[in-house]
Protein backbone atom coordinates (compact mmCIF):
# COMPACT_ATOMS: atom_id res chain seq x y z
CA UNK A 1 0.00 0.00 0.00
CA UNK A 2 3.03 2.50 0.70
CA UNK A 3 4.18 1.62 -2.50
CA UNK A 4 1.20 2.49 -4.06
CA UNK A 5 1.71 5.63 -2.51
CA UNK A 6 4.81 6.74 -3.28
CA UNK A 7 4.03 5.94 -6.82
CA UNK A 8 1.35 8.04 -6.92
CA UNK A 9 2.82 10.72 -5.05
CA UNK A 10 5.55 10.70 -7.93
CA UNK A 11 2.59 11.27 -10.11
CA UNK A 12 1.51 14.64 -8.30
CA UNK A 13 -1.41 13.36 -6.74
CA UNK A 14 -2.90 14.14 -3.60
CA UNK A 15 -2.45 11.06 -1.12
CA UNK A 16 -3.89 10.27 2.11
CA UNK A 17 -2.97 7.27 4.05
CA UNK A 18 -5.30 5.38 6.32
CA UNK A 19 -4.00 2.23 8.81
CA UNK A 20 -4.78 1.11 12.30
CA UNK A 21 -1.28 0.76 13.43
CA UNK A 22 0.39 4.12 15.33
CA UNK A 23 3.36 3.34 12.99
CA UNK A 24 3.71 2.45 9.25
CA UNK A 25 5.02 -0.68 9.34
CA UNK A 26 6.24 -1.25 12.47
CA UNK A 27 4.89 -4.21 13.15
CA UNK A 28 7.88 -5.93 10.43
CA UNK A 29 10.05 -3.31 11.05
CA UNK A 30 10.10 -2.16 14.56
CA UNK A 31 9.65 1.45 15.77
CA UNK A 32 12.53 2.97 14.31
CA UNK A 33 12.37 1.99 10.90
CA UNK A 34 8.29 2.37 11.00
CA UNK A 35 8.88 6.15 12.20
CA UNK A 36 11.68 6.48 8.72
CA UNK A 37 9.14 4.96 6.68
CA UNK A 38 6.23 7.62 8.09
CA UNK A 39 8.88 10.68 7.65
CA UNK A 40 10.05 9.34 3.77
CA UNK A 41 6.09 9.77 3.31
CA UNK A 42 5.36 13.03 4.93
CA UNK A 43 8.56 14.80 3.34
CA UNK A 44 6.96 13.79 -0.25
CA UNK A 45 3.39 14.76 1.07
CA UNK A 46 1.57 11.92 1.93
CA UNK A 47 -0.80 13.03 5.16
CA UNK A 48 -1.10 9.64 7.37
CA UNK A 49 -4.60 8.90 9.71
CA UNK A 50 -2.92 6.48 11.85
CA UNK A 51 -4.66 4.23 14.69
CA UNK A 52 -7.73 4.97 12.61
CA UNK A 53 -10.05 2.72 10.37
CA UNK A 54 -12.67 3.19 6.82
CA UNK A 55 -16.03 3.32 8.12
CA UNK A 56 -17.32 3.32 4.45
CA UNK A 57 -16.31 4.23 1.32
CA UNK A 58 -18.76 6.53 -0.66
CA UNK A 59 -18.99 8.20 -4.29
CA UNK A 60 -16.49 11.02 -3.80
CA UNK A 61 -15.31 10.02 -0.18
CA UNK A 62 -13.78 7.63 2.54
CA UNK A 63 -15.65 7.98 5.89
CA UNK A 64 -13.12 7.13 8.63
CA UNK A 65 -14.43 5.25 11.83
CA UNK A 66 -13.61 8.40 13.87
CA UNK A 67 -16.08 10.20 12.03
CA UNK A 68 -14.05 12.48 9.76
CA UNK A 69 -14.54 11.94 5.76
CA UNK A 70 -11.56 12.43 3.19
CA UNK A 71 -12.31 13.74 -0.31
CA UNK A 72 -11.55 10.88 -2.25
CA UNK A 73 -11.56 10.26 -6.81
CA UNK A 74 -9.39 6.93 -6.26
CA UNK A 75 -9.44 4.54 -3.56
CA UNK A 76 -6.59 1.50 -2.79
CA UNK A 77 -7.58 -1.34 -0.45
CA UNK A 78 -4.27 -3.06 1.19
CA UNK A 79 -5.99 -6.05 2.82
CA UNK A 80 -3.16 -8.82 2.55
CA UNK A 81 -4.22 -11.92 0.65
CA UNK A 82 -6.25 -15.27 1.74
CA UNK A 83 -4.79 -18.99 0.89
CA UNK A 84 -7.29 -20.75 -1.27
CA UNK A 85 -7.12 -23.89 0.88
CA UNK A 86 -10.76 -25.08 -0.90
CA UNK A 87 -9.30 -27.78 -2.36
CA UNK A 88 -6.66 -29.04 0.27
CA UNK A 89 -9.43 -28.74 2.75
CA UNK A 90 -11.82 -30.99 0.18
CA UNK A 91 -9.12 -33.44 0.32
CA UNK A 92 -9.00 -33.57 4.08
CA UNK A 93 -5.37 -32.06 4.21
CA UNK A 94 -4.39 -30.70 7.72
CA UNK A 95 -4.91 -26.83 7.69
CA UNK A 96 -3.64 -24.39 9.95
CA UNK A 97 -4.20 -20.86 8.28
CA UNK A 98 -2.64 -22.28 5.26
CA UNK A 99 -2.07 -25.93 4.37
CA UNK A 100 0.40 -27.63 6.75
CA UNK A 101 3.50 -28.50 5.44
CA UNK A 102 6.82 -30.10 7.10
CA UNK A 103 10.07 -29.74 6.47
CA UNK A 104 10.02 -31.61 3.10
CA UNK A 105 6.87 -29.77 2.16
CA UNK A 106 4.88 -32.86 2.04
CA UNK A 107 1.46 -32.28 3.59
CA UNK A 108 -0.17 -34.41 5.64
CA UNK A 109 -1.35 -36.86 3.05
CA UNK A 110 2.28 -38.59 1.86
CA UNK A 111 2.88 -37.73 -1.69
CA UNK A 112 0.94 -34.59 -1.99
CA UNK A 113 3.25 -31.14 -1.52
CA UNK A 114 2.42 -28.05 -0.93
CA UNK A 115 4.66 -24.60 -1.73
CA UNK A 116 4.34 -20.81 -1.85
CA UNK A 117 2.18 -18.46 -0.38
CA UNK A 118 -0.69 -21.36 0.53
CA UNK A 119 2.39 -23.34 2.63
CA UNK A 120 2.70 -22.93 6.15
CA UNK A 121 5.99 -24.52 7.33
CA UNK A 122 8.52 -25.18 10.17
CA UNK A 123 10.73 -22.05 10.14
CA UNK A 124 14.32 -23.48 11.87
CA UNK A 125 14.99 -19.64 12.46
CA UNK A 126 12.07 -18.56 14.58
CA UNK A 127 11.44 -22.11 15.45
CA UNK A 128 7.21 -21.53 14.21
CA UNK A 129 5.46 -22.61 11.51
CA UNK A 130 4.66 -19.65 9.37
CA UNK A 131 3.14 -18.54 6.03
CA UNK A 132 5.78 -16.24 3.74
CA UNK A 133 3.58 -13.98 1.00
CA UNK A 134 6.91 -12.96 -1.60
CA UNK A 135 8.05 -14.70 -4.78
CA UNK A 136 11.40 -15.61 -3.78
CA UNK A 137 10.46 -17.94 -0.92
CA UNK A 138 7.64 -19.38 -3.69
CA UNK A 139 10.07 -19.92 -5.88
CA UNK A 140 12.06 -21.83 -3.53
CA UNK A 141 9.94 -23.65 -2.10
CA UNK A 142 8.73 -24.80 -5.47
CA UNK A 143 12.24 -26.41 -6.16
CA UNK A 144 12.58 -28.12 -2.74
CA UNK A 145 9.08 -29.88 -3.71
CA UNK A 146 10.15 -31.01 -6.85
CA UNK A 147 12.99 -32.36 -5.46
CA UNK A 148 11.23 -34.12 -2.88
CA UNK A 149 9.29 -35.22 -5.54
CA UNK A 150 11.60 -36.81 -7.48
CA UNK A 151 13.66 -38.47 -4.34
CA UNK A 152 11.15 -38.23 -1.16
CA UNK A 153 13.06 -36.85 1.87
CA UNK A 154 15.90 -35.92 -0.41
CA UNK A 155 15.67 -31.93 0.17
CA UNK A 156 14.97 -30.11 3.56
CA UNK A 157 13.41 -26.36 3.49
CA UNK A 158 14.85 -23.89 5.30
CA UNK A 159 15.80 -20.90 3.50
CA UNK A 160 15.96 -17.49 5.41
CA UNK A 161 12.75 -15.64 4.25
CA UNK A 162 13.26 -12.16 2.97
CA UNK A 163 11.36 -9.70 1.15
CA UNK A 164 12.62 -5.76 0.00
CA UNK A 165 10.43 -2.72 -0.64
CA UNK A 166 11.54 0.72 -1.74
CA UNK A 167 9.96 4.16 -0.57
CA UNK A 168 11.04 6.90 -3.17
CA UNK A 169 15.04 6.67 -3.39
CA UNK A 170 15.07 4.76 -0.23
CA UNK A 171 15.42 0.62 -0.19
CA UNK A 172 14.26 -1.24 2.80
CA UNK A 173 15.04 -4.99 3.58
CA UNK A 174 14.08 -7.56 5.82
CA UNK A 175 15.57 -11.38 6.67
CA UNK A 176 14.04 -13.67 8.94
CA UNK A 177 10.71 -13.34 10.37
CA UNK A 178 9.68 -12.24 13.97
CA UNK A 179 6.23 -12.59 15.15
CA UNK A 180 7.08 -12.66 18.11
CA UNK A 181 10.21 -11.03 20.02
CA UNK A 182 11.71 -10.44 23.20
CA UNK A 183 14.36 -7.11 22.26
CA UNK A 184 15.01 -4.96 19.52
CA UNK A 185 18.15 -3.37 19.21
CA UNK A 186 18.77 -0.71 16.56
CA UNK A 187 21.92 0.25 14.77
CA UNK A 188 23.49 3.06 12.95
CA UNK A 189 21.81 6.23 12.08
CA UNK A 190 18.15 6.04 11.26
CA UNK A 191 17.63 9.71 10.12
CA UNK A 192 20.78 9.26 7.86
CA UNK A 193 18.81 6.31 6.45
CA UNK A 194 21.69 3.92 7.35
CA UNK A 195 20.44 1.60 9.73
CA UNK A 196 19.80 -1.78 10.98
CA UNK A 197 17.42 -3.45 13.27
CA UNK A 198 17.56 -6.57 15.01
CA UNK A 199 14.84 -8.60 16.51
CA UNK A 200 15.80 -10.98 18.79
CA UNK A 201 14.08 -14.01 21.00
CA UNK A 202 15.37 -15.99 23.62
CA UNK A 203 18.52 -14.30 22.70
CA UNK A 204 19.02 -15.23 19.11
CA UNK A 205 18.42 -13.51 16.26
CA UNK A 206 14.73 -13.88 14.44
CA UNK A 207 14.67 -11.10 11.99
CA UNK A 208 17.19 -8.30 10.74
CA UNK A 209 15.60 -5.13 8.75
CA UNK A 210 17.59 -2.38 7.56
CA UNK A 211 17.76 0.79 5.23
CA UNK A 212 20.72 1.66 3.32
CA UNK A 213 22.86 -1.17 4.35
CA UNK A 214 21.96 -4.01 2.18
CA UNK A 215 25.30 -5.44 2.92
CA UNK A 216 24.53 -6.06 6.57
CA UNK A 217 21.37 -7.34 5.47
CA UNK A 218 23.45 -10.30 2.97
CA UNK A 219 25.99 -10.95 6.23
CA UNK A 220 22.57 -11.18 8.67
CA UNK A 221 21.32 -13.97 6.18
CA UNK A 222 24.23 -15.95 5.75
CA UNK A 223 24.85 -15.82 9.77
CA UNK A 224 21.23 -17.07 9.96
CA UNK A 225 21.83 -20.15 7.65
CA UNK A 226 24.95 -20.95 9.70
CA UNK A 227 23.13 -21.02 12.85
CA UNK A 228 20.68 -23.09 11.42
CA UNK A 229 18.00 -22.43 13.49
CA UNK A 230 18.21 -18.44 14.52
CA UNK A 231 16.17 -18.34 17.74
CA UNK A 232 19.28 -20.50 19.62
CA UNK A 233 22.07 -18.79 17.36
CA UNK A 234 23.47 -15.06 16.68
CA UNK A 235 24.47 -12.80 14.36
CA UNK A 236 27.83 -12.84 14.00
Amino acid sequence: GLEVAAAFRARGLAVHVVAPERRPLERVLGPQLGDLVRRLHEEQGVVFHLEEEVAAIEPDRVRLGSGASLAADLVVLGTGVRPRTELAERAGLALDRGIVVDEHLETSAAGIFAAGDVARWPDPHSGERIRIEHWVVAQRQGQTAALNMLAPGQARFDAVPFFWSRHYDTSITCVGHASRWDAIEAEGDVAARSAVVTFRRRGGVVAVPSAGLEARSLEAEAAMERAGGAVSGALA
